[in-house]
């Protein structure tokens, strides 16, 4: 199933503008939606439901592994070479050319931005790790779906940091929360995770 979510160019330029910077929850709204429409017409099941996602999708991607009614929709997920750390995202490799997308996390943008930034989300909102000396409201039966992460050393324009710490934080500080989680670093590839087609039909068998 492909989603065709709103912030996507699929329906021409109010399509994509109707999920950009404070509107972007729509985009993942719409995810949610087309699952539980899913699940709702008998055609899938949360254990067969999964949702995959590069770059752009990575952070969709992230989104429903840390929103509190997508991660209950997806029995699995696969994030590739994703952004996943709004509030750095603009200082690493290309960020800062998509902040007419998402906004500047270095002004008060960040407080719409750290709503849909998946490692926030996950460290404060679904583990209630404290953020800024502040104790989060934590996500009450919060469990990560099962979930690869796959990105590249030598991706050029979404850091493989982002995949990295997300991988470390679910392996050491979910404590049983994210009880499968993989994760694969390509060292060449660049963005497209692969250098040639053996590299892509590895990454895509696995």
């Amino acid at each position: 199933v492909i989603a065709n979510i709103r912030g996507g160019g699929e329906y021409g330029p109010q399509w994509h503008q109707a999920a950009l910077k404070e509107l972007r929850y729509k985009a993942y709204e719409d995810v949610e939606a087309v699952a539980q429409d899913l699940i709702a017409r008998g055609i899938a099941s949360p254990a067969k439901l999964a949702v995959i996602g590069g770059s752009n999708g990575g952070v969709m991607v992230g989104n429903m592994l840390t929103r509190p009614v997508a991660s209950k929709l997806f029995g699995a997920a696969v994030c590739q070479v994703p952004l996943l750390d709004m509030k750095v995202f603009s200082k690493l490799l290309a960020g800062a050319s998509w902040m007419g997308e998402y906004g500047d996390p270095d002004t008060d943008d960040w407080k719409y931005l750290r709503r849909h930034s998946p490692y926030q989300r996950l460290r404060h909102d679904c583990l209630g790790i404290p953020e800024d000396g502040a104790q989060p409201d934590k996500i009450e039966g919060w469990v990560c779906p099962k979930v690869l992460f796959t990105t590249s050393t030598r991706d050029d324009r979404v850091h493989p940091g982002h995949a990295r710490k997300m991988v470390r934080a679910l392996q050491e500080e979910a404590k049983g929360l994210a009880p499968t989680v993989y994760y694969w670093e390509n060292i060449e590839g660049g963005h497209g995770g692969a250098a040639d087609n053996k590299q892509r039909a590895h990454m895509w068998a696995l």
